[in-house]
């Protein structure tokens, strides 16, 4: 590597002034080399237990600027890594000498499907602005407004907050409010007291009429919640709105009652660090701020809902009861967009649809993915989330992917061309190459009946409350995702069991689903918030319970399993009950619609997998417990391991994976994508990623392919 030099004020090296200002002149993006302030801001994961050996970040602005700073690495024998959204474990994503940092490439764009079902290809898709077309390659935003954007949602990053989710759950996990959390818990040692927590009941609506002034025409104008018999509350912002019922009189508006008082007086708060648990403090209130609206179907709704922040900040709204005129749409972005932005996009640019009145209305759609926070790369290496069951794993509705390979060359690859790319990518992507922008299949998402049920996790009842979920969800229909997750209280407090729901269609035909899951008598439930909301902010859901916090140390592990029987639920839960703090383990309902896709690399073993289940543990990066590690490990490989099914999916491979794990996620496969991988980067130059061979083919461990961690 000619031309790396020391710089004096780190211990790793530096990309010499030569060959930073080749790189320079070569992208038309930034370059930040180590030592500039900006090198630090853009090489950060939200893992912080990555150390960062790289010599500089690129920002490029489009496919052409990943296309040189890979001829530039190969050039200068340099490795590069991929950065897509930020979010990882492994590292892989900061482990090469150069870093490329896709953020900047965050064009977004949705459209209904052509008459014949087609879409229009990323080759052919105009710049924002133009009139024409253009080739692959260059983003669907400008490049100024890519440039001067990014550093803002950089910073957002760290100012993150879910709490749109639920205010309710907002309430409970903070009773002192966000600005001063568990103010009203006592210090303690231990992670478990028994003491009576305080009960929340799910808040009464009290009626708002609100009379119209409008001088729309009530036929072009969404019904409001009581056309399908129940309550949906709104924020209070929206009352000055006038918005008509499709009758023409005045529309009741749900309103939430307010919330019982539930804090009381006691010794001060714990500090960091006293208290490992110290990340559930959520120390901002700013959500991310929503993105503004380029549709003009949403901004000619009365009142132009769509359009404002207080609509997108209000957890549900009454515009969402229509008749979606498409069964899907196409969403194009660039990869540095993060899924919470995507699904903000959706929320703000609705497509037209009927109302229940048969006047016009509108409906977002949304592309599956996991819930916030992740990154673009889901797109390629799997993605279950909330639609899942519905509409197949993310990876199943990417129709068409802009790729920069491992020897520069651009090119688009879906199911006519390249089609053994096209196999691998989804699923394995990150191993094949660079994806600049992704154009997905997108659905309508009118409401969801979701929320949380919450209990307190004692050991002698959690297995009869698993149990119980696990009945209840047996044969559930494709529209219903569910999910039971144990998560360690923080210090001072009980350690809660939480039941997650979510019906992708209105409450009407989600309660009955709500009934029988609720209707464990074996513990009181401390809180049911279950409830219509947009979809928008139920993405924000598992986030909002699992407070998680940038800079934290992460551990993940996952597995799919065939079933899951009373021992290994007994098991579980006394496992658990020994995890330090920080833990929270998972078991999600999965079938329905894995199973219909056998176009890709992920086999039909794994697609068949009745739950998925996976560790998800984060502690302070001061705290130092083994057991933050070995009980995930334990638990997966040895309690799990009668039931298990191949890998995980390959959007939960962590770090240290040992290599057969990462063999298992492709099964059968595995023999067809190593063909794969030999046409398309025979000498291995995306080595940063979770692909356990080197160059000739050979198996190679996790030390040799992930960037150091902190010891434990």
């Amino acid at each position: 590597m000619e031309g790396i030099s020391l710089d004096v004020t780190s211990i790793f090296p530096s990309l010499s002034d030569v060959l930073y200002q080749e790189l320079r002149s070569t992208i038309s993006g930034d370059t930040y080399r180590r030592g500039d302030p900006s090198f630090l801001d853009y090489s950060r994961m939200f893992n912080g237990d990555v150390k960062v050996n790289a010599m500089a970040v690129v920002c490029p602005l489009d496919a052409l600027d990943v296309s040189q700073v890979i001829l530039f690495c190969r050039k200068h024998s340099i490795s590069a890594s991929v950065k897509a959204g930020g979010y990882g474990t492994a590292g892989w994503a900061v482990g090469g000498d150069i870093i490329i940092d896709l953020y900047k490439i965050a064009d977004i764009d949705i459209e209904p499907p052509a008459a014949d079902g087609s879409f229009t290809s990323i080759r052919d898709m105009p710049a924002l602005g133009s009139k024409g077309k253009v080739k692959a390659g260059p983003p669907l935003l400008d490049r100024s407004d890519a440039a001067t954007s990014s550093k803002r949602r950089r910073e957002d990053d760290h100012e993150m907050s879910y709490d749109l989710a639920s205010a309710t759950v907002s309430d409970f996990l903070h009773p002192g409010g966000s600005s001063a959390p568990f103010a009203d818990r006592p210090p303690a040692t231990r992670r478990r007291l028994e003491f009576a927590a305080p009960t929340l009941e799910v808040p009464q609506m009290s009626t708002y009429s609100a009379t119209s002034s409008s001088s729309q025409n009530p036929s072009t104008t969404l019904l409001s919640s009581n056309s399908l018999g129940s309550s949906i509350p709104v924020l209070s912002n929206l009352l000055a709105s006038n918005i008509p019922s499709m009758d023409g009189a005045t529309t009741d508006l749900a309103l939430p009652s307010p919330l019982p008082d539930t804090s009381s007086k006691s010794p001060p708060c714990l500090s960091s660090l006293d208290d490992p648990f110290s990340y559930l403090d959520d120390t901002s209130n700013n959500p991310a701020p929503p993105a503004a609206s380029t549709s003009r179907l949403a901004q000619s709704m009365p009142n132009a809902l769509f359009a404002t922040p207080s609509f997108l900040e209000s957890s549900t709204n009454i515009l969402t009861y229509a008749m979606p005129i498409y069964s899907h749409a196409f969403m194009t972005f660039g990869a540095g967009k993060r899924q919470k932005e995507i699904d903000q996009f959706s929320a703000a640019n609705p497509l037209e649809a009927m109302s229940l009145a048969g006047g016009r209305g509108a409906v977002p759609y949304h592309v599956p993915s996991a819930a916030h926070p992740v990154g673009s790369a889901i797109m390629i290496l799997g993605g279950f989330g909330f639609l899942g069951r519905l509409h197949g794993l993310s990876s199943d509705n990417l129709v068409e992917a802009e790729v920069v390979l491992a020897d520069g060359q651009i090119i688009l690859v879906n199911r006519n061309e390249h089609p053994d790319l096209w196999w691998a990518l989804r699923g394995a992507g990150p191993a094949f190459g660079v994806v600049t922008r992704y154009k997905a299949r997108a659905y309508p998402v009118p409401v969801v009946f979701a929320g949380n049920l919450i209990y307190r996790f004692h050991r002698a009842t959690a297995p009869s409350l698993i149990k119980h979920f696990r009945d209840c969800v047996k044969g559930a229909p494709r529209e219903l995702y569910a999910n039971v997750l144990l998560t360690a209280g923080p210090a001072g407090q009980d350690s809660l069991v939480v039941i997650q729901m979510c019906y992708v269609g209105p409450k009407v035909k989600g309660q009955e689903f709500l009934q029988a899951i609720s209707s464990w008598d074996g513990e009181r439930c401390l809180l049911n918030e279950v409830d219509e909301k947009s979809f928008l902010h139920q993405q924000d859901s598992v986030a909002q319970v699992l407070r998680g916090k940038a800079g934290n140390k992460w551990f993940i592990r996952s597995a799919l399993i065939s079933s899951l029987p009373d021992n290994i639920v007994n098991k579980t839960v006394l496992q658990f009950a020994d995890t330090p703090v920080g833990c929270t383990w998972l078991f999600e309902l999965a079938g329905g619609a894995l199973v219909d896709f056998e176009d890709n690399c992920i086999p039909k073993a794994q697609r068949q997998a009745s739950f998925t289940v996976a560790a998800l543990h984060q502690w302070d990066i001061g705290f130092q417990d083994p057991r933050c590690v070995h009980s995930a490990e334990e638990w997966i490989a040895e309690t799990l391991a009668p039931v298990t099914l191949g890998g995980p999916l390959p959007s939960f491979l962590g770090r240290q994976e040992p290599p057969g794990r990462v063999i298992a996620c492709y099964g059968e496969n595995w023999a067809r994508l190593c063909e794969v991988k030999k046409k398309y980067d025979p000498d291995n130059f995306f080595r940063n990623s979770f692909w356990p061979l080197n160059a000739e083919g050979e198996i190679i461990e996790p030390e040799e392919h992930e960037p150091q961690h902190i010891e434990f």
